[in-house]
């Protein structure tokens, strides 16, 4: 699979999926058509990277129960609903279960590419990110059980004396911790290291809490 995806066509009706490939092939994009909901599901890598098509009316597995069914297995694919049986309620449903976009058949082909191109992106953005915070949990999970405590209570915006003391060692041990911690996650200054906590919750996500309120 390609760095940009898979668009993953998903529609009961032959006629959709077969001139929605010839477009989207035209167009450079990667396809992969299903005329089931459940061939999909079935199909489906949780590592797949791209973005789904997805009819709303099937027969057996309707689009709202794929969408479902997705986001019950954690997978995160931009979802553009594209259906010629749009209607309030459903368009309701979908985007509130984080659908990406919803259009109405026929769609303008200019229109289809650049929310497919833009629900790409999203899917790539998404997956760096991830990356990003995978890596840095990896990296946190090398550190000793005192750095982390030093790293929460730096995070936490403690100075070194206050450090010190919640830990009963010296400032300038805390100094010591805080570069071997900043070493270990290839972090070079203090600003980026607070940055990097917001960005990816470590406080929360990583369980880190501060000394004062271990």
């Amino acid at each position: 699979m390609d760095s940009a995806g898979t668009v993953f066509i998903v529609d009961d009706d032959v006629a959709v999926r077969d001139s929605l490939s010839l477009l989207l092939g035209l167009r450079g994009f990667k396809t992969r058509s299903f005329g089931r909901g459940e061939d999909f599901l079935a199909a489906i890598d949780p590592a797949a990277c791209g973005c789904v098509l997805l009819d709303l009316r099937m027969p057996s597995v309707d689009g709202i129960e794929v969408q479902a069914a997705l986001a019950a297995r954690g997978i995160a694919l931009p979802i553009i609903i594209l259906t010629a049986h749009g209607d309030v309620a459903s368009a309701r449903t979908t985007l509130k279960g984080g659908a990406f976009d919803f259009l109405e058949k026929p769609v303008d082909d200019a229109l289809l590419s650049a929310t497919i191109e833009a629900a790409l992106g999203r899917d790539a953005s998404v997956r760096v990110h991830s990356e990003r915070a995978d890596a840095l949990r990896r990296r946190v999970a090398r550190l000793t059980p005192r750095e982390r405590q030093v790293l929460a209570a730096v995070i936490a915006g403690r100075h070194n004396r206050e450090i010190a003391a919640d830990l009963r060692i010296s400032p300038r041990t805390v100094e010591v911790y805080k570069a071997r911690l900043m070493d270990k996650l290839q972090i070079d200054r203090l600003p980026e290291l607070i940055r990097l906590a917001l960005e990816f919750g470590l406080m929360d996500d990583l369980a880190l809490r501060d000394p004062r309120k271990a």
